[in-house]
């Protein structure tokens, strides 16, 4: 009997993305369930108690199974459906794609996000006020240093991790995908990194991704352009 599963979950929220992503790698179908977490809906919440996106639950013979947080629920996705693998098969490279993942979940987040969206999505989501100036260019500034050391690391490798495509790229993508959704990522100075994601773009997971829109929340005009 086959799994059915739903994803809830914030379509500019980079934690979902890289599940949606990793899904649609996969080719495993899902129903999406879009929640507006900020308001603490008492169904999600019972879902997950931290109250954040994303959460996947998974039914089979009429049992559920539920699994939040990201990165619990890419592990389970790998464990469940090896194919095709997406941490890689060499031991170094899944070892270095679990290091960026945490470097995107944990410093890109904090460094980029915690400024760029919180100052142009959280702000305008939860009716806070202007952008800060200040900080906007604190979070551009540390966009810059982020984007050298993906260049960095595409220097010698194919991918971020390795030879292969892994979640690395997922989430470096998924990241910077919602960032360039309101237009902040310099690409023209950083042409190897953005080669790089035009090679994820271009994939067909990333398809539903470049159709999300938020009411209130434009995209930029070259947020869908597969030749940015």
């Amino acid at each position: 009997m086959s799994v059915e599963r739903t994803l809830h979950h914030f379509p500019l929220d980079p934690a979902s993305r890289q599940v949606r992503l990793a899904l649609g790698e996969k080719r495993l179908p899902f129903v999406e369930m879009q929640v507006r977490y900020w308001e603490m809906p008492p169904e999600f919440t019972a879902l997950n108690p931290s109250g954040m996106p994303p959460v996947l639950v998974e039914t089979k013979h009429q049992r559920n199974l539920v699994v939040c947080e990201t990165r619990a629920i890419l592990e389970h996705i790998e464990e469940t459906e090896t194919e095709p693998p997406l941490l890689g098969r060499d031991p170094a490279e899944r070892a270095e794609a679990r290091r960026l993942l945490q470097w995107f979940d944990r410093k890109f987040d904090n460094e980029v996000n915690g400024f760029l969206l919180h100052e142009k999505m959280e702000k305008r989501l939860l009716r806070m006020g202007a952008p800060d100036l200040a900080a906007l260019r604190q979070g551009r500034e540390a966009l810059r240093m982020h984007l050298g050391y993906i260049e960095s690391l595409l220097q010698t490798r194919d991918w971020l991790a390795g030879r292969r495509m892994s979640l690395a790229d997922f989430a470096a993508a998924a990241h910077l995908s919602v960032i360039d959704y309101f237009g902040d990522v310099p690409w023209k100075d950083f042409p190897t990194a953005k080669t790089w994601y035009m090679k994820l773009k271009s994939r067909p997971c990333f398809r539903p991704i470049l159709a999300d829109r938020w009411p209130g929340l434009a995209p930029a005009a070259h947020y869908d352009d597969l030749d940015f």
